[in-house]
């Protein structure tokens, strides 16, 4: 079945090459990893797969994913670090020691000017539930989803400013349409 995406310039048919490719993990710096440790695992429910510190070149990072099985995820330190590397969707949260103790230390989000990175995206199942969640939980919005041109569809903040998407997937269907 033909959709509309198959017309659009650039895109090509995936070499046979890349087959078992998967994209594994955006990266985001962390000023405090304890503040986006809670951040990430408390409001969005993400879990730690792995903690890597290389003290050579003084910083550590940290993969979180949503877990549905936690007996699946290996306990050998060699066995968890591949199954880390073997999931979808990880975020990996970089601490650069020392950076917590700097009062001046802003990461740029990608959304300032100038323009570069802009968002990470999570799809929960109720989006007016997990707007409710957000305001208990004290997060900063960027765009609430009554807001703006886009509706349904929130932006927040996490502690060092990045912004997230939250959108429910079947809320989404009229998206792009004219």
């Amino acid at each position: 079945m033909s959709i509309a995406e198959d017309q659009v310039p650039g895109e090509q048919a995936a070499p046979a090459e890349t087959q078992g490719f998967v994209f594994n993990h955006t990266m985001l710096r962390a000023k405090d990893p304890a503040v986006s440790l809670a951040f990430y695992t408390r409001v969005f429910g993400m879990r730690l797969l792995r903690k890597l510190d290389f003290p050579e070149m003084q910083f550590t990072l940290y993969f979180l994913a949503r877990v549905d099985d936690d007996s699946a995820i290996p306990e050998d330190d060699g066995e968890r670090t591949a199954y880390t590397f073997s999931q979808k969707g990880v975020l990996e949260l970089t601490h650069n020691w020392g950076s917590e103790d700097d009062p001046e230390l802003r990461y740029h989000d990608g959304n300032a000017e100038p323009q570069g990175f802009g968002h990470i995206c999570f799809a929960v199942p109720d989006l007016a539930a997990a707007e409710q969640w957000f305001d208990a939980n004290g997060v900063e919005f960027k765009k609430r989803s009554d807001q703006g041109k886009m509706k349904n569809v929130i932006f927040v903040k996490d502690p060092d400013g990045y912004w997230i998407e939250v959108v429910q997937p079947s809320l989404s269907k009229g998206l792009g349409r004219a």
